[in-house]
Protein backbone atom coordinates (compact mmCIF):
# COMPACT_ATOMS: atom_id res chain seq x y z
CA UNK A 1 0.00 0.00 0.00
CA UNK A 2 1.97 3.20 -1.18
CA UNK A 3 0.88 6.27 0.93
CA UNK A 4 1.18 9.72 -1.51
CA UNK A 5 0.87 13.06 -0.08
CA UNK A 6 -2.53 13.87 -0.73
CA UNK A 7 -3.07 10.91 2.36
CA UNK A 8 -1.01 12.17 4.62
CA UNK A 9 -3.13 15.64 4.10
CA UNK A 10 -5.97 14.04 4.81
CA UNK A 11 -4.84 12.40 7.46
CA UNK A 12 -3.61 15.43 9.37
CA UNK A 13 -6.64 17.18 8.02
CA UNK A 14 -8.47 14.43 10.08
CA UNK A 15 -6.34 14.60 12.94
CA UNK A 16 -6.32 18.25 13.17
CA UNK A 17 -2.42 18.23 12.48
CA UNK A 18 -0.94 21.50 11.00
CA UNK A 19 1.82 19.90 9.08
CA UNK A 20 4.08 22.93 6.96
CA UNK A 21 3.87 22.30 3.17
CA UNK A 22 7.34 22.05 2.43
CA UNK A 23 7.54 19.04 5.22
CA UNK A 24 4.71 16.74 3.23
CA UNK A 25 6.88 14.82 1.53
CA UNK A 26 9.42 13.98 4.50
CA UNK A 27 6.60 12.97 6.43
CA UNK A 28 5.02 10.78 2.92
CA UNK A 29 8.22 8.89 3.02
CA UNK A 30 8.83 8.19 6.27
CA UNK A 31 5.12 7.17 6.67
CA UNK A 32 5.36 4.86 3.55
CA UNK A 33 8.52 3.44 4.73
CA UNK A 34 6.93 2.29 8.16
CA UNK A 35 3.97 0.85 6.19
CA UNK A 36 5.91 -0.81 4.20
CA UNK A 37 7.92 -2.55 7.28
CA UNK A 38 4.02 -3.35 8.97
CA UNK A 39 3.24 -5.61 5.71
CA UNK A 40 6.96 -7.18 5.78
CA UNK A 41 5.95 -8.41 9.70
CA UNK A 42 3.08 -9.23 8.20
CA UNK A 43 3.92 -11.89 6.32
CA UNK A 44 5.69 -13.51 8.91
CA UNK A 45 4.92 -17.34 9.84
CA UNK A 46 3.83 -16.76 13.18
CA UNK A 47 2.21 -20.34 14.19
CA UNK A 48 2.37 -21.30 17.49
CA UNK A 49 4.28 -18.44 18.33
CA UNK A 50 3.14 -17.70 21.97
CA UNK A 51 2.25 -13.55 22.10
CA UNK A 52 4.39 -11.48 24.00
CA UNK A 53 3.20 -8.97 26.23
CA UNK A 54 6.12 -7.57 27.58
CA UNK A 55 9.48 -7.42 26.58
CA UNK A 56 10.81 -8.58 29.73
CA UNK A 57 10.41 -11.74 31.97
CA UNK A 58 7.62 -10.89 34.92
CA UNK A 59 6.98 -12.96 37.96
CA UNK A 60 5.14 -11.61 41.01
CA UNK A 61 7.16 -11.71 44.23
CA UNK A 62 5.33 -12.47 46.89
CA UNK A 63 6.48 -11.75 50.59
CA UNK A 64 4.96 -12.46 53.95
CA UNK A 65 2.72 -9.71 55.23
CA UNK A 66 3.74 -9.11 58.46
CA UNK A 67 3.12 -6.26 60.61
CA UNK A 68 6.16 -3.93 61.30
CA UNK A 69 6.66 -0.84 63.75
CA UNK A 70 6.69 2.21 62.03
CA UNK A 71 8.17 5.52 62.32
CA UNK A 72 7.83 7.41 65.62
CA UNK A 73 5.30 10.08 64.85
CA UNK A 74 7.25 12.45 66.81
CA UNK A 75 10.12 11.67 64.57
CA UNK A 76 8.43 12.25 61.28
CA UNK A 77 7.07 15.66 62.57
CA UNK A 78 10.73 17.14 63.94
CA UNK A 79 10.63 19.35 60.49
CA UNK A 80 6.90 20.42 60.58
CA UNK A 81 6.45 23.80 60.38
CA UNK A 82 2.81 23.47 61.45
CA UNK A 83 0.55 21.15 62.19
CA UNK A 84 -2.80 20.60 63.34
CA UNK A 85 -4.81 17.72 65.20
CA UNK A 86 -1.94 15.60 64.83
CA UNK A 87 -1.81 16.17 60.95
CA UNK A 88 0.36 18.33 58.70
CA UNK A 89 -1.49 21.75 58.17
CA UNK A 90 -0.73 22.56 54.60
CA UNK A 91 -1.71 25.94 52.50
CA UNK A 92 -5.12 25.63 51.00
CA UNK A 93 -4.38 24.69 47.52
CA UNK A 94 -7.63 25.98 46.25
CA UNK A 95 -10.25 29.10 47.60
CA UNK A 96 -13.93 27.98 47.75
CA UNK A 97 -14.87 30.84 48.96
CA UNK A 98 -15.46 29.67 52.62
CA UNK A 99 -13.48 30.29 56.13
CA UNK A 100 -9.97 29.07 55.75
CA UNK A 101 -9.51 25.86 57.84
Amino acid sequence: MAINEETVKQVAKLAKLEIEEESIHAFTKEIDQIVDMVEQLEELDTEGVEGTYHGLPQKNVWREDKVQKGTDREELFKNVKTRKDGYIEVPAMFDNGGSEA
